[in-house]
């Protein structure tokens, strides 16, 4: 009821409920992408940092990579999920340019930080923010450069720079670009899926080597198996290679050492056909993804044909799409045209460690959709990390052989795009040209922090680039050592660059877009 000094408060929400609502709840968005910025800041561009991260399972790993830093961290804040979510959809969508979307997104939210407090409505912002992003997606289209070979090996090169590959770096990107090569013989869009990683844990990364096939640690059941085959024949099964247990137990009633002898001889029998079968559809090599009876296994190798137990499902898929084998999954079925063949297979015994393992490696695959790089290196976080800049090499170099065109890196692009928008400006009329100038600025973060963290002055270098710009000359950038000069080995695919403008752009207006935020906790 009403005391008379005005009309009681409806109340709809409960009493620790806070609604945070105006220009405070952009205030505390940004607020969280500033802090989510700031992380990844150190870490970008030739010269970036490492961070330790201490994960949740006591195992620590020294990385710089964007995407790897990001899902270690277990967040709260609903803008930092936002964050997260966009960080993981450019990794998922490119692989690489996690941190070059986190910089550029954190920056489009300070400059309309500014633009807020001087009072400009945020669905200005967004506009202008649209115009620009929409002029720099059409005018990237016009300035990449096809792509051809030499260009390819700088992709692969560029995306492993400051991921701990740099000891080995002409020889691995040279590697990446082979293997992907091989693969796209046999198959339309190769990537980063059709090529495998296998520690060989000795060496260094200079030691790397690429093998036309698979590569796998299993042991050798018995030293007098095959070694060093050629031209083999190889047979992949799903499954056991032996007889299969009853589901029920059973009593069997024998009355006669006759009868014991008949059951005897009948599983023996049941064994021999199965060996049998094998061998008649000539296989050289048994790749199995169960277990094989010891009998069934000594028939084999009294036939001089290798088999291997106890592979996982990708192992075996992996060798099956290396050697053209079809995984074979009843016996009862298999025939010769199941079988795939590769060049060689060896196996090298290693007791370096508390269990005795072998080395196996199939190699020589005539038409292989799978091939493996054999990462050398004694297998510790280095090593972590360098199959890492793999990884990402591989993803940017399948993504510039499909785009067929790439782009500058070192800032080169990104100053063009501040220029062009700039350029664009001068054309509109309304207020959202404010909003333009503003997305030109956040395009110049990526030079910025280049030249800042190879310790030169962010703000002296930003500047004689953006003059450069209206020079025209087309390839100036941030080189290593923070200067502005021309760029020649810096290249990075046209879709990377792209996508990472969109996803930034897009995440941005989205949080300009939030009037309020509710929380049911009081915080």
């Amino acid at each position: 009821m009403s005391d008379g000094a005005g009309k009681p408060p409806v109340v709809i929400v409960k009493e620790q409920t806070n609604i945070t609502s105006g220009t405070d709840v952009q205030e505390k968005l940004i607020a969280a992408s500033d802090v989510f910025a700031n992380l990844l800041k150190p870490t970008f561009g030739p010269k970036g940092l490492d961070k330790m991260l201490y994960k949740t399972d006591g195992n620590t790993a020294v990385t710089n990579d964007g995407a790897k830093i990001v899902s270690e961290l277990l967040v709260k804040h609903p803008a930092a999920k936002m964050l997260v979510s966009m960080c993981q959809s450019q990794e998922e969508a490119c692989g690489d340019g996690v941190t070059t979307t986190m910089l550029l997104c954190g920056a489009l939210l300070q400059e309309a930080q500014t633009l807020l407090r001087k009072g400009l409505h945020p669905l200005t912002i967004i506009e202008g923010y649209r115009k620009s992003m929409q002029s720099s997606l059409d005018m990237m289209d016009d300035i990449a450069t096809p792509l051809d070979k030499t260009l390819l090996l700088h992709v692969a090169e560029t995306a492993m720079i400051g991921k701990g590959a740099e000891t080995a770096l002409d020889l691995l990107s040279g590697l990446v670009v082979a293997s992907l090569g091989i693969v796209s013989d046999n198959v339309e869009n190769p990537g980063a899926e059709n090529v495998s990683m296998f520690k060989s844990g000795k060496g260094s990364l200079g030691d790397s080597s690429l093998i036309r096939g698979v590569a796998f640690r299993r042991r050798v059941p018995m030293d007098g198996l095959p070694n060093n085959l050629q031209n083999a024949k190889v047979a992949v099964i799903g499954g056991d290679l032996k007889i299969r247990s009853m589901t029920r137990d059973a009593q069997i009633k024998i009355a006669s050492a006759g009868q014991l002898d008949s059951f005897v001889s009948a599983e023996q029998a049941r064994k021999e056909d199965i060996a049998a079968g094998l061998l008649a559809t000539g296989a050289d090599v048994i790749l199995c993804g169960g277990e094989i009876d010891t009998e069934i296994l000594h028939i084999l190798a009294d036939n001089e044909v290798l088999a291997i137990s106890q592979l996982d499902e990708s192992e075996l898929r992996n060798a099956a799409d290396a050697t053209s084998s079809s995984i074979i999954d009843s016996i009862l079925d298999a025939s010769p045209d199941d079988l795939g063949q590769c060049g060689s297979l060896a196996w090298e015994r290693n007791e370096s460690t508390d269990m005795v393992e072998d080395i196996i490696r199939i190699d020589g695959c005539e038409s292989p959709s799978v091939v493996t790089i054999e990462v050398g290196g004694d297998g510790n976080e280095a090593t972590e990390e360098a199959i890492r800049g793999i990884y990402d090499s591989l993803r940017a170099t399948s993504l510039a052989m499909n785009d067929g065109s790439v782009l500058l890196g070192g800032g080169s692009t990104h100053s063009k795009l501040a220029y062009h928008v700039r350029s664009e400006m001068e054309s509109e009329p309304g207020r959202e040209r404010i909003a333009m100038e503003a997305f030109a600025r956040a395009m110049e973060t990526i030079p910025a922090v280049l030249a800042e963290n190879a310790g030169q002055s962010p703000l002296d270098k930003v500047l004689e680039l953006r003059a450069e710009s209206r020079k025209e000359n087309g390839n100036m950038g941030i080189d290593r050592n923070g200067e502005v000069s021309p760029i020649e080995d810096a290249w990075h695919p046209l879709s990377v660059i792209s996508e990472s403008l969109e996803t930034s752009t897009e995440t941005s207006i989205s949080m300009l877009r939030i009037d309020q935020v509710v929380s049911s906790r009081g915080d």
